[in-house]
């Protein structure tokens, strides 16, 4: 079918950089907002970001935990009483340090000096020192733990080399934080957690990913242990999507977290903390997207079903309407994925062609194009997004009658569902290697000139300090990074890729965003 014009300029293929920036711009997603590395979230881009915050705030509540919110502005002091993770986020804090502008006589607005703060605010880069404050203060006793709490809310982290969705300065998510009475229930928590973004990213973003544990040099500043999901985007780099950390007590003994236990004596908690943010999002484009733009998982679309009136401008687009609204009402009393169908009637005037390209771009499910023969037909001309061309190279219209339409578009939307996680499963999977042993095959692998080398799967001696930071630096010199040990991988069997000496584990290596 090469001669398709596909409704993007830029094919993945040829620049996938440009091209994911081309998705994000023709599916008006999101735009620069003049500041550097913060952007504008338009509303298709917003509404698939209200989608997934949606369904993962149930699967949290789910596990017991209650929505709350902290302030945006966290004094210093609270970072620098935990060495790691001040020194973890130091390059990246955003600081006000001055309450109150004056005009300086020369038509500037400056910091007034007589207004500057006792002690400089960091604008919130996470969260874990200011909630450890209020753990302290709401902690007393064991009958208080566990306490599960989450939030939803931005974080600023000025970032270098920004690119929306993926790694802007400011960006929006969900941060949970835990404290509990012993090592055992903490680490099931965070593993807990784990499995909850697994579920979020498979069967509501239909990403595919792979959970596991970080190794040490990647962990979280102050974690004791740090586990991520791993998702592979379709030029082959690994997407980290979610966290989830063990803290241990070091957060505790900083913010001074203690519990009375049962016999009297006062314990430091064990904390957690985990999170997703609209990096999701990038991820759902690099998962799924195609040469024609975005497509996006039913499960979390702004609008499951687009109706599309092939308006005229004569007396009988009233007709048509009517026509176009009984279509409308019947979808509404369908349901989908235990929720009822969300459907959009774009009434706004325009070519109908045009307003069908503009929804394929942005990535809807299901498009329904209704003109006059249609509704003369008594059918409608569907086109689902996810096999959008025929093999005669066209767009692959269906005609189901008006009246049977709405019955099967639930069962079409799970069908589209799972093939984009099929789709994206097989891709990841048929680029994942495992019979690398050597560092000369490894370099040779991720040569520049290979195109999609995907991931590879080395087993290694665990090494720690010194010895990792050298395995570290033979990475940094490939621009690869170790991903994550995968959660029941096979048993290893061989000797550590890097060192030499008998392996302990598997893991995943990769390029990375």
């Amino acid at each position: 079918m090469s001669n398709i014009r596909h409704a993007l300029s830029v094919k993945r293929s040829d620049d996938f950089a440009k091209w994911y920036q081309e998705v994000i711009s023709a599916a008006d997603m999101a735009e620069e907002s003049g500041v550097r590395g913060c952007m504008v979230i338009k509303p298709w881009g917003y509404g698939i970001w209200e989608r997934i915050q949606r369904l993962l705030d149930e699967r949290i509540k789910e596990t017991g935990h209650d929505n709350c919110y902290f302030p945006i502005f966290i004094p210093l002091s609270n970072f620098e009483r935990e060495a790691e993770h001040v020194d973890g986020f130091a390059k990246e804090m955003a600081v006000v340090t001055h309450h109150r502008l004056i005009a300086d006589g020369k038509g500037k607005l400056v910091p007034d000096p007589q207004a500057k703060l006792e002690e400089p605010l960091v604008v919130r880069p996470t969260s874990e020192t200011i909630i450890g404050d209020a753990m302290a203060r709401w902690i007393q006793s064991w009958r208080d733990l566990p306490l599960l709490t989450n939030q939803w809310a931005n974080v600023v982290r000025w970032e270098m080399r920004t690119r929306m969705f993926l790694r802007t300065s400011e960006f929006l998510w969900q941060e949970g934080h835990t404290a509990h009475a012993d090592q055992a229930e903490a680490k099931e928590h965070t593993l807990r957690m784990l499995e909850v973004y697994r579920a979020c990213a498979e069967e509501d973003l239909a990403m595919p990913v792979i959970a596991g544990e970080k190794p040490e040099n990647e962990r979280f500043p102050g974690a004791v242990e740090t586990w991520s999901i791993e998702a592979m985007m379709q030029d082959g780099k690994a997407l980290q999507a979610g966290t989830s950390h063990y803290l241990g007590t070091n957060f505790s003994e900083a913010a001074n977290i203690r519990f009375q236990d049962k016999d009297g004596a006062q314990q430091l908690c064990h904390t957690t903390s985990w999170g997703v943010s609209t990096r999701m999002i990038g991820g759902v484009i690099m998962t799924h997207g195609d040469d024609d733009g975005l497509r996006v998982p039913p499960t979390i679309a702004p609008y499951q079903v687009v109706i599309l009136p092939m308006l005229r401008d004569k007396p009988e687009d009233e007709a048509l309407l009517s026509y176009c609204e009984d279509i409308k009402t019947a979808l509404k009393t369908e349901t989908a994925f235990g929720e009822k169908l969300r459907v959009m009637l774009d009434k706004k005037p325009g070519k109908a062609a045009a307003k069908r390209w503009d929804y394929v771009r942005k990535g809807a499910p299901v498009i329904i194009e209704v003109g006059g023969r249609d509704m003369d037909n008594g059918v409608v001309s569907l086109l689902r997004r996810d096999a959008l061309w025929a093999e005669n190279g066209k767009p692959d219209f269906h005609s189901p009658g008006k009246d049977a339409v709405a019955q099967s578009i639930p069962d079409l939307l799970a069908e589209i569902q799972n093939a984009l996680f099929e789709q994206a499963r097989a891709r990841r999977d048929a680029n994942i290697r495992t019979d690398i042993t050597e560092m000369n095959q490894l370099s040779e692998h991720f040569d520049s000139k290979h195109v999609h080398p995907g991931w590879v799967e080395v087993q290694w001696c665990k090494p720690t300090g010194d010895e990792l930071e050298k395995v570290v630096e033979q990475l940094k010199e490939l621009k690869l990074t170790v991903r994550n040990v995968p959660i029941g991988a096979a048993p290893v069997d061989s000797a550590c890729i890097f060192t030499g000496k008998p392996a302990v584990e598997r893991i995943y290596v990769a390029k990375a965003y």
